[in-house]
């Protein structure tokens, strides 16, 4: 039964782990789905190579994080995998194993039940976000709940090509503004960046610009296309603009 009790002890301690990691990465800008998604696939080595990976490693503290998650799962694996082993080993009977046998599924189905348990997790991630807040050095922010991504606003990241409508133009001629739509950055192929670029700033093809606003605005500017039609689209999409600022806000 002592192996049993470590085996759980370890996937106990696993899953805090996982879930420390999971709000680390939440506070420094992440939304929480990505954030548990790298988490887990960091913890379990799985190495998914995404865009969303990309990012996460070209973040300094983000990559600490994710490094720390690997160490972590590669030893709680082989320390899980040999306890389990051992749970087995030492029954002399088929009773006794399984005793065992019942044992471990009754302690993985409470795990199990408190993993998902959406009570649990608000309680621990709240005591979690304020322990990492007081004892660690990160820097963080909740970028997502200020900038309110979890509605219709999103921040992406849109490279510009030749015959886009945003190429080979500045941003006082785009007039994005009046579109809903911010400029945070503007990353050069040379990989140097322009951090809240000013309106003479120009947009040029096989640049990388950072920007917020609504989901469909954005979607509609990514497929925009260079002359009439997209300027079209522009004059289109601040008519839509000034008839949402408009509207009256309804109060409950």
């Amino acid at each position: 039964m002592l192996a049993i009790v470590s085996l759980v002890v370890i996937i106990v301690i696993s899953m805090i782990v996982v879930r420390v990691a999971t709000i680390a990465l939440t506070l420094t800008g992440l939304s929480t789905p990505l954030a548990r998604f790298q988490a887990r696939s960091a913890f379990t080595s799985t190495g998914f190579t995404t865009t969303e990976t990309e990012k996460v490693m070209r973040h300094p503290v983000r990559r600490r994080i994710i490094m720390i998650l690997m160490v972590f799962g590669n030893a709680g694996f082989v320390t899980a995998i040999s306890s389990l082993i051992l749970s087995f080993m030492g029954a002399e009977s088929n009773e006794g194993l399984w005793l065992r046998i019942g044992v471990l599924a009754l302690c993985l189905s409470l795990l199990w039940m408190i993993a998902y348990s959406e009570w649990v997790d608000r309680r621990i991630s709240k005591i979690i976000q304020r322990a990492l807040q007081r004892w660690s050095d990160l820097e963080i922010r909740d970028y997502a709940g200020l900038l309110h991504l979890t509605g219709d606003y999103i921040v992406v990241e849109l490279n510009v090509k030749a015959g886009d409508w945003l190429a080979n133009t500045s941003l006082n001629h785009l007039k994005l503004a009046d579109e809903g739509v911010l400029v945070l950055g503007i990353e050069k192929p040379d990989a140097s960046y322009i951090g809240a670029p000013r309106g003479d700033t120009k947009l040029e093809a096989d640049d990388t610009v950072l920007l917020y606003g609504k989901a469909s605005v954005l979607k509609n500017l990514d497929e925009r296309r260079t002359g009439a039609a997209g300027n079209w689209e522009h004059h289109k999409a601040v008519d839509d603009q000034k008839r949402n600022e408009q509207k009256p806000v309804s109060q409950d």
